[in-house]
C-alpha cells in the first residue's frame, strides 16, 4: 500500500499538532507498510535503575502506530488508539534513542491495525513489541 505522507511531512504534522511532545519524536523513514521512528530519550524517560520507563516505551510505540496509520490516510488528529498490548522483552540502554519499527498489517474505512518492534539504539534485539488498533475518524472529522 502506498503512503500518502512522507516522513518529513509527519514530522511537520507532529510539531503542529502535538508540539508538547513532538520534540521526543522523529520520524526517520516511511517505506511502503512501514515506519522507523524514535524516541529521543532523556532523563525524563528514565525510571529508577536507570532504564527507559514502560510508559515511555508505550508512548513511542503508541505514536508509531498513530503515525504509520496517518502515513497512509493522510493527516487526520483525530485518530485515536482502541486497543494495544505490549510485551516488554529485554532492559533497554539508557542514554540512547530508543527506535520504533511499525509496520501497517491492515487498513480499513474504521480501523487500521499496526504491529511495532521497540530496539535500543545498537541492540539487534527488539527491547519490547507492541500491537495496536486505532480507529479511524469518519471523513467529516478529519
Amino acid at each position: 500500500m502506498a503512503a500518502v505522507m512522507t516522513a518529513q511531512q509527519l514530522n511537520e504534522f507532529l510539531e503542529q499538532v502535538f508540539e508538547q511532545v513532538a520534540d521526543d519524536f522523529h520520524v526517520d523513514e516511511v517505506d511502503g507498510d512501514n515506519v522507523t521512528m524514535r524516541l529521543l530519550t532523556s532523563d525524563k524517560h528514565l525510571r529508577p535503575g536507570g532504564t527507559i520507563s514502560g510508559p515511555a516505551m508505550f508512548g513511542l510505540a503508541d505514536v508509531a502506530a498513530y503515525v504509520v496509520t496517518l502515513a497512509h490516510i493522510g493527516p487526520k488528529a483525530l485518530a485515536v488508539t482502541t486497543n494495544c498490548s505490549i510485551d516488554f522483552m529485554h532492559k533497554p540502554k539508557a542514554g540512547v534513542p530508543l527506535i520504533a519499527k511499525a509496520r501497517l498489517l491492515k487498513l480499513g474505512k474504521q480501523l487500521s491495525v499496526s504491529d511495532v518492534l521497540l530496539f535500543s539504539e545498537g541492540m539487534d534485539k527488539p527491547v519490547a513489541r507492541a500491537s495496536l488498533t486505532y480507529a479511524i475518524p469518519p471523513k467529516s472529522m478529519g
